[in-house]
């Protein structure tokens, strides 16, 4: 067997440690006689699966009591409507726009209260984070709606917004699990798990207690009040049972790697052997303001579009593959989540190299 460096933005790569776990236990898990995905979400056995990945992620992230870890369905995509339909109680919302996701988290807001864009960098091409130092958030907002890291774009919020008391909403999706937070910050702080904790399927959302209200808005479907999840412990209805099993593994292993404080070094280990390839590069280079730069999502590009489609083409025989950009911006880009082993990143640079010194 010959396994590729997957540097796909998601659904992405995972530790081969948990693959590995996960193959062992397929057809009989832990002398139950049934694979995780046979089993019905209502017995014992899986019943200490969602625990354990409940009571892992906690750690992880230290989440305090009056936070509610939940595990749903519908992927981020969901999200945009479940949040103001749970939280726009004065029809009222402030949404940060970096990228294309929380553009799409905006628009969809609208459909159901007055949802301002408070700063945007579009007119940057969202190659930068904007100036928040003098962020003007509407006094009766019920939230302040940010994409923390954008896959897209590669840039990353490295200090989060002064929101003045307003509860903090972040999509995660892209930095999951990858370095130190304080929970604290964040009123709901979610994302789909494909991009650095498990396999497509799952969202993950923390959300302070006090925001779970039933109290939402006319017409909200029962399938997405959070105060129903909540209430039957992620057990509403038939959860993505697999998909999470996975993810509780995925949290075992970020806890053998010193949990997030020790898998934080790795990622900046990796990103800056990258970051500093492509500064000195007379043929690649990055496309993010430096200060903005994402551990996660490295864009890059040569300036010449059939090179860069030669680039990709030529990267994926040498077993680097999932390097082409996203259709909406073009280019290449390397996702270096979690699970992507230093070793990857040098063979990516080492091809780089080559590929420099032939068409230079």
């Amino acid at each position: 067997m010959s396994r590729v460096y997957n540097f796909s933005a998601g659904p992405a790569v995972l530790p081969e440690e948990v693959l590995q776990e996960a193959a062992k236990e397929m057809l009989d898990y832990r002398g139950t006689g049934m694979s995780v995905m046979e089993m019905s979400h209502r017995s014992a056995a899986f019943e200490t699966i969602i625990q354990d990945a409940e009571k892992d992620i906690r750690t992880l992230l230290n989440i305090p009591e009056d936070y509610e870890v939940l595990f749903l369905q519908g992927g981020a995509s969901l999200q945009f409507a479940m949040i103001p339909m749970n939280l726009m109680k004065h029809k009222k919302a402030d949404y940060i726009l970096t990228g294309q996701w929380a553009k799409k988290a905006w628009k969809e807001a609208q459909k159901y209260g007055e949802a301002k864009a408070a700063a945007s960098s579009e007119e940057q091409n969202f190659s930068c984070i904007p100036d928040l130092s003098e962020l003007s958030a509407s006094g009766d907002a019920d939230y302040v709606y940010i994409c923390e890291n954008n896959t897209i774009y590669g840039t990353k919020f490295h200090t989060l917004p002064d929101t003045k008391g307003i509860p903090l909403v972040a999509d995660v999706s892209s930095c999951f699990l990858s370095e130190p937070v304080d929970i604290t910050k964040y009123g709901i702080m979610y994302g789909g798990v494909q991009k650095n904790i498990g396999p497509a399927g799952v969202t993950i959302v923390i959300i302070r207690k006090d925001l779970i209200r039933e109290e939402v808005l006319p017409g909200t479907p029962t399938m997405m009040q959070y105060h129903v999840h909540a209430k039957a412990g992620s057990l509403y209805n038939t959860p993505p049972a697999y998909g999470i099993y996975i993810c509780g593994k995925v949290f075992r292993w970020l806890l053998d790697q010193g949990g997030l404080p020790g898998i934080q070094k790795k990622n900046q280990k990796k990103a800056a052997l990258l970051y500093e390839y492509l500064d000195d590069s007379r043929l690649f280079s990055g496309t993010v303001a430096k200060k903005d730069r994402s551990l996660m999502n490295v864009p890059f590009v040569t300036g010449d579009k059939d090179l860069d489609a030669r680039f990709t083409a030529a990267a994926a025989e040498h077993g680097l593959v999932n390097l082409k950009g996203h259709r909406s911006v073009g280019g290449m880009r390397a996702s270096l989540y979690n699970a992507m082993p230093y070793e990857g990143v040098e063979a990516l640079v080492s091809f780089m190299e080559k590929f420099e010194k032939e068409n230079r």
